[in-house]
């Protein structure tokens, strides 16, 4: 039998504050007190972070890594989120890659499998950059296979790889501060690739993707949820607007973003979600370009989204464009800047030392 905890009537007045002896973390409670003759809680228990990114790097730092243009790339570009302004050089990845996963503790980012020059060789390994300094990616460990067209989310604590090819719904994992080998978590819902992924501090969410050859016959529009400090198979949290791959996405501690797509038709949209209920996507606004292919990563207040590919006006232009959105509104994406030289599809993949799993 499953208990359920009602709420008092005597509810914890905004501000409040309480040691959550599971977590282990001090928490502020956020809200109003329940109405009488109701068991509808108005408010929520959340986590105080006493560490800031502004330590570390004086902002939240974004890194987008690899991607495609023309050939597999190596270069990492970073931004300041908080900001707005074109992305600077931050180094080198260990190899080119392109539609590999990453995720990224406080310190540390992560770019798992992909493929790479030369014919696109599925990669098996993943690597590390330290996200406060500028340099090189230096190698990992193993991932076990050879995995790619996958996605990545975290916590302060684990990595999780999954989506990564049409024949499997394998989810592994890794303990970023140890950087053994990746291991298995569990199942997604369904056998799926080229998805988008967000997360809070307790769960990850895989949107989307593609389940079936040829490309656009198996598109999904389902949302998988894993809690990240279990292991387990993921279950049903809701559905996209429409089937669609090939989006950018980030979140938050609170919303989950997925914009953009490629099948049947590259679009602009955003949609969001709450991470901590469960329930269908909402519109949120536009991307300034209508693309697929492109990377997302966020601060606690922005998202921001770059690179990607357009049908037109010229069939396959890649673009340097970097859009941002406050991610607890709604409303249009405003330009941001540019990536470095490099136009880059494929995905570019994000990460941040800010993002809502942290």
């Amino acid at each position: 039998m499953t208990h359920q905890e009602l709420p008092s009537y005597d509810q914890a007045p905004a501000g409040a504050l309480r040691f959550n002896t599971d977590s282990r973390k001090l928490e502020v409670y956020c809200g109003g007190p329940v109405g009488f003759g109701t068991t509808t809680i108005t408010g929520a228990w959340y986590q105080i972070d006493s560490f800031t990114p502004e330590i570390a790097t004086g902002g939240t730092r974004g890194i987008f890594s690899g991607g495609y243009d023309s050939t597999h790339l190596a270069t990492q570009d970073f931004v300041n989120i908080d900001t707005t302004g074109n992305a600077q050089n931050f180094g080198d990845m260990t190899k080119a890659r392109g539609f590999h996963a990453c995720c990224a503790s406080r310190t540390r980012g992560f770019n798992a499998g992909g493929t790479t020059n030369p014919n696109s060789a599925t990669q098996s390994d993943y690597e590390i950059l330290t996200i406060a300094s500028t340099g090189s990616a230096v190698a990992g460990n193993s991932l076990g296979s050879g995995l790619a067209y996958g996605t990545g989310l975290s916590n302060s604590t684990r990595g999780i790889f999954g989506c990564f090819s049409t024949s499997n719904d394998r989810i592994d994992y890794v303990t970023m501060a140890s950087l053994g080998n990746a291991v298995d978590f569990g199942n997604l819902t369904d056998s799926r690739s080229e998805a988008g992924s967000c997360q809070s501090s307790t769960r990850g969410l895989f949107l989307g993707g593609q389940s079936g050859v040829p490309v656009g016959l198996g598109l999904v529009n389902f949302i998988d949820f894993i809690t990240i400090s279990t292991l387990g198979n993921a279950a049903d949290f809701g559905d996209l607007l429409t089937l669609k791959e090939q989006g950018g996405s980030s979140s938050n501690s609170v919303r989950g973003l997925y914009a953009g797509q490629e099948q049947p038709a590259r679009t602009n949209t955003i949609e969001f979600v709450t991470i901590a209920t469960l329930g269908n996507s909402q519109d949120f606004g536009d991307l300034t370009q209508a693309r697929n292919q492109l990377g997302g990563a966020a601060s606690p207040t922005r998202g921001v989204f770059f690179g990607g590919v357009n049908p037109s006006p010229t069939p396959g232009e890649m673009f340097t464009t970097i859009d941002y959105v406050q991610i607890m509104s709604t409303g249009n994406a405003i330009d941001f800047g540019d990536l470095q030289n490099d136009r880059r599809r494929n995905p570019p993949q994000g990460i941040s030392n800010g993002h809502g799993g942290l």
